[in-house]
Parts: structure tokens; C-alpha cells; sequence
């Protein structure tokens, strides 16, 4: 099987399709495009979600907090605590479990979420350090925002830019390759993205002023996001390439490694379907967060990127491109 998130129809296939559902107070359920599920907690819905980090090396206790407080932020909500669970390999330090919980507790605290406990162990089933966390959130029923809730005529909204996790990943990683095809000051550039990875900050404004539906950029990149926001709302979606911000830095490092930066892991790159996409692009600015309209939600069931005139198809998400400069 190839490396990654399992394509979408063997997810749906084996894994969702075997799920059988028995209460009534659980108000989002597992499906393709959902980053959270929702309980029913009256006036209240308890929101969850979990995340692994297994496509890096480097930071990866920062980027375990970021992967699954931005999944509870795609609900309008502002995660207020994180499970984390650590396996680590047999062959691992003192100082390097250390550090790892230094940037857990240091990047939970910069988003003001509580540590509640978790798993920790040492195992010879895993050959380096992996990191689960699950994030838990809060909010007034009548102001969840799901995945699927996106409507024909939606404006399409990303924030910052694409690949923005992707390129953080790869210059911690494979900075030795790096530094003989660039520039030094590039890659710690690259480097300092990791600060950007959050998205709690546009979650929670863009559930404020309504928006329709939400979902983190992680694997599958921008295409990736847009075909399964589409896929779970039961619609289309067309989008202009053009249109999609991408930082100098991220594209040097797609060259060097021949990948599309819009199928490129975007951890802190939320995209919003809304109604005003003018409205949700001055509150966002307003707070300091760049934001691009990319496109329109489409009553028709296919999602397509144009470029210079071309339309073309986006198919569901395979492996994602990072897996190229591993």
C-alpha cells in the first residue's frame, strides 16, 4: 500500500462503512472531509479530534499540538485541552523525550490549551518517535460548523498560503541537502513557518461572522481540502490557480523536489466556504491574518482547478507530496 492517509473510497470502504452508530446525542459522525466529531452536551456541543505526526522528524511536538487544535478550530471552536500520546523507539534518549515535551507544552501554551494527560512508552513498533494528540473544545450548539456544511455560491477562502507545513517539514528535515541547491537565509526562512501553523486564530473568526463550513489543509494540500469540503457537502467546487498564494521559499523546494505545492501538506492554511467572502477576507486582515479567495462552491458534483483558461478535473487525494523529499 502506499504511504499516507488511505484513499478516500477504501476509507469509506473498510474503515466508515463498518461503523455502526447506536446514540442519539452524538451530533457529527465520522465522514470523508470531517475533521471532528460533535457530542451533544445541551446547550453545549463537546467538540474532538485526533492526529498523528508520522511524516516528520523535526518538531514534532509543536506540529502535534498544531495538527489536532486545528482540526477543533475548523468548528468555530477554540480548543481549550490536548491528550497526547508519545510511542517512542527502544533506542530513544532522555534528552530527546525532553525536548519533544518542551515543544508540546511550550506551543500548548501559546494557544492557551491545558495539557489533560495522555500515554507515554517506549516500543519496538515503532522505529522513531510518533505522536498522537487528541484535542477537546467547546461550543454553543447553534454555532458548530461541520465540514459538510458548505452551499452552492460559497466563496472559497484560504488563509496564508499553500504548502506551508509541507515546506517547514522539508527544511527541518533534509536541511543538509538543502543548503547545497539554497541560500542559507531561505531555509531558515523555510524553517520559521512552523510558527505559522496554527489556525485557532481564523477558526475561531470565521465562526464568528458564520461561516459555512471549515477544514484544516493538511495531507492532500489546498486540491486535497477543496475535493473533500466538496465531497462531504455533496457538492462541486471550481478554483483558479492562480489565485492560490504560494511563498517564493515553498516553490524553490517543490522544484528541487518535483512537487505540486497545492498537493502539499498545509498545516496553518485554513480553508472557509461562506456566504460574504468579502466580509470574512476584511475580518481577517483586520486581525492580521492574510487571506485569498480562491474560488466558488458549485451545485455540480466535480471539483475542477482552471488555469490560464484550462479546466482540470481534481480528482481525491492520494499521497501526499511531502513522501517525495522523504
Amino acid at each position: 500500500m502506499e504511504i499516507g492517509k488511505l484513499p478516500n473510497d477504501m476509507l469509506q470502504n473498510i474503515i466508515l462503512n463498518k461503523i455502526k452508530h447506536f446514540r442519539n446525542d452524538i451530533l457529527v459522525r465520522p465522514g470523508i472531509g470531517e475533521d471532528c466529531c460533535a457530542i451533544d452536551f445541551g446547550e453545549y456541543s463537546c467538540v474532538m479530534s485526533s492526529d498523528p505526526i508520522t511524516g516528520a522528524s523535526n518538531e514534532i511536538g509543536r506540529l502535534a499540538v498544531h495538527v489536532s487544535c486545528n482540526d477543533v478550530a475548523t468548528c468555530g471552536v477554540e480548543p481549550l485541552g490536548l491528550l497526547v500520546t508519545i510511542l517512542a523507539p527502544v533506542y530513544a534518549s532522555e534528552k530527546e523525550f525532553d525536548e519533544i515535551m518542551g515543544q508540546i507544552c511550550d506551543t500548548a501554551a501559546s494557544i492557551g490549551v491545558d495539557i489533560l494527560g495522555g500515554h507515554t512508552e517506549v516500543t519496538d513498533a515503532v522505529n522513531r518517535f510518533v505522536i498522537t494528540t487528541t484535542s477537546v473544545g467547546k461550543v454553543l450548539k447553534d454555532k458548530l460548523v461541520v465540514s459538510s456544511g458548505a452551499n452552492p455560491g460559497d466563496d472559497i477562502i484560504i488563509t496564508k498560503s499553500a504548502g506551508i507545513e509541507g515546506t517547514a517539514i522539508i527544511a527541518h528535515d533534509r536541511e543538509d541537502f538543502l543548503l547545497e541547491r539554497l541560500d542559507a537565509h531561505d531555509i531558515e526562512r523555510a524553517k520559521g513557518f512552523t510558527g505559522s501553523l496554527s489556525v485557532v486564530k481564523e477558526g475561531v473568526i470565521a465562526g464568528k461572522l458564520g461561516a459555512s463550513a471549515m477544514h484544516d489543509v493538511t495531507e492532500g494540500g489546498i486540491l486535497g481540502a477543496v475535493w473533500e469540503v466538496a465531497t462531504a457537502s455533496g457538492l462541486g467546487a471550481e478554483i483558479y490557480r492562480e489565485s492560490i498564494p504560494v511563498e517564493d521559499i515553498t516553490q524553490k523546494i517543490c522544484n528541487i523536489f518535483d512537487i505540486d505545492p497545492l498537493k502539499l501538506i498545509s498545516s496553518g492554511c485554513m480553508l472557509i466556504a461562506c456566504k460574504n467572502g468579502n466580509e470574512m477576507l476584511k475580518a481577517l486582515e483586520a486581525s492580521g491574518i492574510k487571506a485569498s479567495r480562491i474560488g466558488k462552491m458549485t451545485e455540480d458534483k466535480e471539483t475542477f482547478i482552471i488555469s490560464r483558461g484550462k479546466k482540470e478535473l481534481v480528482s481525491q487525494p492520494g499521497t501526499d507530496e511531502l513522501y517525495k523529499a522523504t
